[in-house]
């Protein structure tokens, strides 16, 4: 690729930014760093009637948190701001002007009521009403009006907007990287408003004089906005500039596979559809997910990397990414397979890495008292024995409760079942061989504890399920001796003198 690559993102702050959009983001700034370019955040607010305020903030959070960080935008300064298309404001009204005065735009005052007068006539006539060719010189606009009536109206504050003249039948045609050809008939297009009444450019006007005027190379956006590209396409050719090259990424569908995913879904299933916690919605940070994690399911919806490999770094994914294997058909989202990811992450994960997270739960969930004597290199010991079986950090203080807390209770089936009758005696002597061990590390321990079982001719059956019972709760935990290890030997002696009390009450 000889130009210079450079992408945008271009969200409205009329909200979270959903996964969707994060995935848009995601793509754009693989692409980008794929080819040397530059990855821009644009933010679209020529709808002021849907600013929420906070919500450029968390956009901008949310990329960062995602690891993915824009090269120029709002906070960022490059060449070519600035970066809000409010504060680009009064630049658009120029080029409306130059359409204007090219025959390719025009002036429209027909009222809402007018309009809405229209629409319903139609519908009851089985029809759809289309303001182009076909009737726009029996509207109230600059075409059907002289000149002079029109300079009249507008000298005289007459609310006016301005529309795109779509060529009558004609067939529109362009290339798209992931779908190929791509035409559109512009008797089935309206006359789409560009510049507004409150004097705001339209998405579709500021997003192409913008494109143009920061030297965006590629425009990588949703599914949703193929239906504009014929528009786009025609207002780049009015202006006698070259177009940038275009890829419309496939929709993310229900777990279903039947609809686009939506925040809805998101409650109703259970799972997260923000990068971050918006109002009332909790996000995939508050969740427990790592962001590289997040990165890496979403490369996957709706890319293929040509490969069965499904783990992926930031920096592998960069130098894997091709637009060209970008699937044209919705992507199904599975919030199982979103745990499995966050799962690897988990595993893969250093102790050190999970351990100031997991302290801090263990301090809400325990207190203070459960780590005040337990170091740093102990905390990441627990960690490693009982991350296998889990998926979130969260997951893994009730994992490992047992280590913070001393039993309460025990799995009374398993007691009954495991507490036979020379139970006692096996149990009085774990305790005096605990005692006695002068080296309590886990390796020492299982030699010494082995020995008694092979000198005594018992079972392990016999021995280590009591064992692990007094000192767990539960016949579930990691090695049995890296667990005594941790404990220590008085803590040990006392869980299991604390179940032979239990066991006097079988």
């Amino acid at each position: 690729m000889t130009e210079k690559v450079r992408v945008r993102f271009a969200p409205s702050p009329t909200g979270g930014l959903h996964i969707g959009g994060l995935r848009t983001a995601l793509f754009n700034y693989l692409f980008a760093k794929k080819h040397g370019g530059d990855f821009i955040l644009r933010i679209e607010d020529t709808d002021q009637t849907r600013f929420v305020a906070g919500a450029e903030e968390y956009i901008e959070e949310a990329l960062n948190w995602a690891g993915i960080p824009y090269d120029e935008g709002p906070n960022k300064a490059g060449d070519f701001g600035p970066y809000r298309q409010s504060e680009r404001k009064d630049s658009y009204a120029a080029y409306v002007n130059t359409l204007v005065e090219k025959g390719s735009a025009y002036y429209a005052f027909d009222t809402p009521e007018s309009l809405d007068f229209h629409r319903t006539d139609h519908e009851s006539k089985g029809k759809t009403f289309i303001y182009n060719a076909h009737n726009r010189l029996k509207l109230d606009n600059s075409l059907s009006l002289s000149e002079e009536e029109t300079a009249s109206k507008i000298a005289a504050g007459t609310p006016y907007v301005v529309r795109f003249k779509t060529p009558e039948n004609t067939t529109i045609t362009t290339a798209d990287i992931i779908r190929g050809t791509v035409s559109f008939k512009t008797d089935t297009l309206d006359d789409k408003v560009l510049f507004k009444s409150d004097g705001m450019p339209t998405y579709h006007l500021a997003n192409v004089v913008d494109d143009h005027l920061m030297q965006i190379s590629h425009v990588i956006r949703g599914e949703e906005w193929l239906p504009s590209l014929a528009l786009h396409i025609q207002l780049y050719q009015a202006f006698g500039w070259e177009a940038p090259k275009f890829a419309h990424l496939p929709l993310i569908m229900k777990p279903t596979g039947k609809g686009k995913l939506s925040k809805r879904d998101g409650e109703k299933g259970g799972f997260p559809v923000f990068p971050l916690a918006w109002l009332n919605s909790e996000g995939y940070k508050e969740a427990g997910y790592f962001p590289e994690a997040v990165i890496n399911f979403l490369a996957l919806l709706g890319w293929n990397p040509g490969t069965e490999q499904e783990l992926f770094g930031l920096n592998e994914l960069v130098a894997t990414f091709e637009l060209e294997r970008v699937q044209k058909s919705g992507a199904r989202f599975d919030p199982e397979k979103t745990k499995w990811f966050n799962q690897q992450y988990l595993q893969i994960s250093t102790a050190s890495k999970i351990l100031p997270e997991f302290k801090k739960g263990v301090l809400a969930a325990f207190g203070a008292a459960a780590v005040e004597n337990k170091s740093d290199h102990v905390l990441e010991t627990i960690i490693d024995l009982v991350k296998e079986r889990a998926a979130f950090t969260h997951e893994l203080i009730e994992l490992s409760a047992y280590f913070f807390v001393d039993p309460t209770s025990y799995d009374q089936k398993a007691l009954k079942k495991q507490w036979k009758e020379n139970t006692p005696q096996i149990v009085a002597a774990l305790t005096e061989i605990i005692k006695g061990q002068t080296d309590f590390c886990s390796a020492s321990l299982e030699l010494t504890i082995k020995n008694y079982i092979a000198e005594q001719s018992l079972s392990f059956g016999a021995v280590m399920p009591p064992l692990r019972l007094a000192l767990v709760g539960a016949l579930s935990g990691p090695h049995v001796f890296d667990i005594m290890e941790v404990l220590g030997k008085d803590r040990c002696i006392e869980r299991i003198l604390a179940l032979e009390n239990a066991a006097k009450d079988l």
